[in-house]
């Protein structure tokens, strides 16, 4: 396979579909930011589809099914069958729930170990780090939350922002269900302008941050009075639900700055929130804010001052003549000539979520031996990736993870002298060793699934630069190709990796010939999955 050749020259700030060669690099790299992971396969249909037919295949969100019931303390819903909408078993409603988060943090590591070639996953990631809510004491409500953020996710933001605003669950993380006339409190109001809409800006005067100002986070508090939760982990209800109170309500006039055309929002009961929040997208940094997230996250967190001139005006002039909508904006962007700029390519640092499943994804690794073990396995993988840094479900803080906010350092942080340890200790746990074992039966990357499907498997050679071109995405040197190579032969000549190679093939289920080629390889990916050139995607 040719490498691209790096040459010096400025990076592309065209927004304009790209038109250049559409090579395994180009398509490895779309696959990469797109998935948690892709099958060298997958992108190699992506190379024979061609750019604008894998972009619109990405851009789906497929319904999936909802986690099930597995776990003993589940005492309500039947095995095998989803609790989301069953009730709670007084008096000991703890028990339900220890089982229900336990089933949905599984089913959340299930999604995420998916072979299908889509973008719904990292949009999920996106908006879960977006809306930064923490699990709450209702796996039904935090379910709900899930939902309305796989679902809408490459939907309307203004209608997404208006569902979250009084879904459950972030009622009750930020304080929304006990905002009342007679005691308004500020949090959500504030994080609704702060975080999710407009950004603070540049405080250009007291309480003033040049998009908002504390006078409207206080006025945005009344307007958001008046809704409640009812239903939490009840024996009758079979979900929690969002309430209206009208006479929790500040019916009053409210004032709003300048940087809202000093509006004025008058008392509209249950609807004056989404009133209050039409308001608030008609400010042009609502559109700039949420595209500058949606770059950082897809394509560099750097940005440049060529980039705030010349990439995000465009993407979000995109976003708002199609009324907020998400799908155009990213469409623009994965088929952007800025985005296959090759300085673009190993620009950030893996999170432990795009780490651990590409490992698994591209091999097509998965546990498929029953509910009650694959549930297991997942739940220890959840666990080993909070180690990792990467709390799936729990985002440390309401401004979500700090490699995603954090300046100057964004995705840097998701490594240190202790993480990557860690990193390297879970990667060589899951290729040379057993993985992850639940009663015997063992959850770790498929060697043979991934030795398989590359273009020649029979050659040295080619199994190190298939491997190399599936999970670098900045080319690695002679020497260091020189030193896999080594590792996958055991320092013999290439013709003796031939050898036996043909020989596993022919012998389909023997141990005897499958293990050593399983075990050169696992090898070789337990050294490449340490390599720095790994590290980036």
């Amino acid at each position: 396979m040719t490498p691209d050749v790096i040459v010096d020259q400025p990076v592309s700030l065209n927004m304009s579909p790209y038109t250049g060669p559409w090579t395994f690099d180009q398509a490895a790299h779309l696959m990469r930011r797109a998935m948690f992971g892709a099958t060298y396969q997958q992108i190699q249909t992506a190379l024979t589809n061609g750019m604008n037919a894998t972009v619109t295949s990405l851009l789906t969100i497929p319904s999936v099914n909802p986690p099930l019931a597995y776990d003993p303390q589940e005492t309500v819903a039947p095995f095998g069958t989803t609790w989301v909408n069953s009730v709670y078993q007084g008096p000991d409603t703890q028990s339900n729930e220890n089982a229900r988060y336990r089933s949905l943090v599984a089913w959340m590591m299930q999604r995420l170990n998916t072979n299908t070639a889509d973008i719904s996953e990292k949009m999920c990631l996106f908006w879960q780090n977006h809306f930064a809510l923490e699990g709450v004491f209702d796996s039904r409500a935090t379910y709900n939350y899930h939902e309305i953020i796989r679902s809408e996710a490459l939907g309307n933001f203004k209608q997404m922002i208006k569902d979250i605003t009084i879904d459950p669950a972030m009622l009750l993380f930020l304080n929304g269900a006990s905002n009342n006339v007679y005691s308004p409190n500020e949090n959500f109001s504030r994080e609704l302008l702060e975080l999710y809409t407009l950004g603070k800006g540049v405080q250009i005067g007291p309480g003033d941050y040049s998009t908002y100002t504390e006078d409207d986070v206080a006025a945005g508090a009344k307007i958001l009075t008046g809704y409640t939760v009812d239903g939490l982990r009840s024996t009758t209800m079979t979900s929690p639900v969002s309430v209206f109170i009208p006479q929790y309500h500040d019916n009053t006039t409210k004032q709003l700055s300048n940087h809202f055309g000093n509006v004025q929002i008058s008392g509209n009961g249950a609807n004056e929130y989404s009133d209050y929040i039409d308001v608030i997208f008609q400010q042009p940094s609502a559109a700039t804010f949420i595209c500058k997230k949606l770059y950082r996250y897809f394509v560099n967190y750097d940005m440049t001052t060529d980039v705030l001139t010349n990439v995000i005006p465009i993407m979000a002039q995109t976003l708002t003549i199609n009324n907020f909508d998400i799908l155009p904006v990213m469409d623009q962007l994965l088929k952007s000539d800025h985005f296959y700029d090759i300085a673009i390519r190993g620009s950030l640092i893996k999170n432990p979520a795009e780490a651990v499943f590409s490992w698994f994804n591209t091999s097509q690794s998965v546990p498929n031996v029953d509910l009650v073990t694959d549930y297991s396995m997942y739940l220890n993988l959840y666990w080993a990736m909070g180690v990792l840094g990467q709390d799936y479900m729990s985002p440390p803080n309401v401004g979500g993870w700090p490699a995603y906010y954090q300046e100057p350092s964004f995705s840097k942080l998701w490594l240190n002298s202790t993480s990557l340890k860690q990193r390297f200790d879970l990667a060589s746990y899951l290729t040379q060793y057993n993985g992850i074992n639940v009663g015997g039966n063992f959850y770790k990357v498929n060697a043979l699934n991934i030795v398989d499907g590359l273009s020649l498997p029979p050659s040295a050679v080619d199994v190190i630069d298939d491997l190399c071109a599936l999970y670098c995405p900045k080319n690695v040197d002679a020497g260091t190709k020189l030193g896999l190579k080594f590792i996958l032969t055991n320092g013999q000549p290439d013709f003796e990796w031939t050898l036996q190679y043909n020989d596993y093939q022919a012998n389909i289920g023997n141990p005897a010939f499958a293990d050593p080629v399983r075990i050169r390889v696992e090898l070789v990916l337990s050294r490449l999955f340490k390599m720095a050139e790994f590290q980036t995607i």
